[in-house]
């Protein structure tokens, strides 16, 4: 009878001990973490800016360039750097602050009050989740378009003011599904293409019986000028000279049909000028929003090429959740140093950085290169160290 009365008793405490709203330890303890929070933020955009400056300030100096568009240029190589500083920081900050509190017995006296470890992080979580919505802010908004501004304008100093004409010259474009080609003499995204060649294949499988399938040139369509349109959705060739009946060797047996314009539908070409700009830029250098337009309108992409796609677009997803991850990390990991001292668990934070690395790296390169499936390859390093950071968190907290 007296058991029953007693653990009524301990059920009712902790029910009334729940510890919601503790708005003065909350505030303490994000006051803590932000301290060293922006000051390595200020230290690691110092030293990134830095390497950039020393990498790249020559090209300005050797060209004889503007101030302005140096210090344009390094201001739009800094949002790719703080994409990858954020989670460091958000991490050593997080690893610093609880250590710092270990080592007054801060963390001893607040779990002594019943307050739990999980309890005691709640405001650097959310700080974390804050900074997790600006990474891919970032990811999303700015690093796309600074990156490609930050390559025409070292580009341009390098190569000169007609960098950008010979970037749309002599263009080569292969199609998703490779089974057309494109070589563009002048390529306007808005405009009339000029000098194109256009190469349809065909896919067969190979006489050996072993099921892989080959290419065969099917017809080839030369024309002097393309334009896109909209209304109709196809292309115009003008002035074109179409060649058919090749054989597998490549020759032409046939007599080349000459026409002054040639109306292709989508059906046949899918491409549009959009697309062909959108593909010829690297992958890395495109939204994550573009790369799932790219995957969903090209279901007959061929699957290497998907795959890096795929890989890409996952990782882009998972990657900002690394920031929230950190400090799920951070928490237990410097709670279980507390009497080491502040260094260990900068150690052991950097470990756990270089890991998380190391891990993505090759699973980014199996997922491109189809070793793995793209999702598990774009997301796996983030998920388990997500998972291993709340069962240790939870365990820790006891």
């Amino acid at each position: 009878m007296k058991k029953d009365i007693l653990k009524d008793e301990m059920a009712r405490f902790r029910r009334e001990r729940t510890f919601l709203w503790l708005p003065r330890i909350d505030g303490y303890v994000l006051r803590e973490f932000l301290i060293p929070f922006s000051i390595l933020m200020f230290a690691f955009v110092l030293l990134f800016l830095i390497a950039d400056v020393f990498d790249d300030l020559s090209d300005f100096l050797d060209h004889d360039s503007t101030f302005l568009l140096g210090v344009k240029y390094f201001l739009l190589k800094m949002p790719g750097n703080i994409r990858f500083i954020l989670p460091l920081t958000v991490l050593l900050s997080c690893m610093y602050t609880v250590a710092n509190f270990g080592r007054h017995r801060e963390i001893t006296a607040m779990r002594a009050s019943g307050i739990s470890l999980f309890r005691c992080g709640r405001s650097i979580f959310a700080m974390a989740f804050l900074v997790m919505l600006v990474n891919y802010w970032f990811n999303e908004s700015l690093i796309p378009s600074c990156t490609q501004e930050a390559e025409w304008i070292i580009n341009t100093v390098k190569k000169g003011a007609k960098y950008e004409e010979k970037l749309n010259s002599r263009l080569q474009f292969h199609s998703p599904d490779k089974l057309r080609s494109w070589f563009i003499g002048r390529f306007d995204n808005d405009g009339v293409q000029t000098d194109v060649i256009v190469k349809f294949f065909r896919e067969e499988e190979h006489e050996n019986g072993s099921g892989r399938m080959r290419k065969i040139l099917e017809s080839v369509l030369y024309a002097e000028s393309a334009k896109y349109d909209p209304v109709k959705k196809g292309w115009h060739f003008y002035d074109c000279t179409y060649a058919r009946q090749f054989d597998e060797l490549g020759v032409n047996d046939g007599v080349p049909e000459k026409v002054e314009d040639k109306f292709m539908p989508s059906s046949e070409v899918p491409e549009t000028p959009e697309l062909i700009e959108k593909t010829i830029v690297l992958p890395e250098a495109l939204p994550t929003s573009e790369i799932y337009h790219i995957l969903r309108e090209n279901q007959r992409m061929s699957p290497n090429v998907r795959n890096v796609y795929a890989t890409l677009f996952w990782y882009r997803l998972a990657f900002p959740w690394v920031c929230f991850m950190c400090s799920f990390l951070a928490l237990p990991l410097a709670a279980k140093n507390e009497r080491s001292g502040i260094f260990t668990a900068i150690v052991t934070a950097l470990i756990v950085v270089v890991i998380y690395q190391v891990m993505t790296e090759i699973m980014m390169i199996a997922g491109k290169n189809s070793y793995l499936p793209p999702f598990i390859a774009g997301t796996f390093p983030t998920i388990a160290f997500m998972v291993y950071g709340w069962f240790f968190l939870i365990r820790k907290s006891g």
